[in-house]
């Protein structure tokens, strides 16, 4: 398992969610729900703050696919942010396949008795949790990073 912490991000229309890993890669746990500015870049530069206090060494977005494993208008949208932020933060990117992240936080803040109107702030953080320990969670068993590569490139 390489050494470092690792910031996990479920993006979304309005919010984007993040997480982020001890150094060691074992636990992920939520940072906060940023709001996400379609016309600038307040979101990249909170999350290039973020990044930057954790002293983070790679970012984990989510992929979001539909079930069949095809390509949706959110899945072009992850893209494109995902090329945003290797842009921005000069730092390895990596997207990973996110399917049901959203289900699952849903399902474990209702488990965990939080009430409909009180999940909307932290489930994008939740799922960005999920994300990000499902990435750790992988290599460590196969002992090769999750997922794929992002190309730094210009935000629409």
């Amino acid at each position: 398992m390489r050494h470092g912490v690792r910031v996990g991000v479920d993006v979304g229309k309005a919010r984007i969610g993040v997480a982020r890993s001890d150094a060691h890669g074992m636990l992920a746990t939520p940072v906060e729900t940023v709001s996400r500015d379609q016309g600038g870049h307040a979101d990249l530069d909170r999350i290039r703050v973020i990044v930057a206090e954790l002293d983070a060494v790679e970012i984990i977005v989510g992929l979001p696919l539909s079930m069949s494993g095809g390509s949706t208008a959110s899945t072009e949208d992850a893209r494109d942010f995902a090329g945003a932020l290797a842009t921005a933060l000069e730092l390895p990117v990596r997207m990973v396949d996110e399917r049901l992240s959203t289900v699952s936080a849903q399902s474990a803040l209702r488990a965990s008795g939080r009430k409909a109107k009180t999940q909307r702030p932290v489930i994008d953080q939740v799922a960005a949790t999920i994300i990000l320990q499902h990435a750790l969670d992988t290599e460590r068993s196969s002992g090769q990073p999750a997922g794929s590569p992002v190309a730094p490139s210009e935000r629409p």
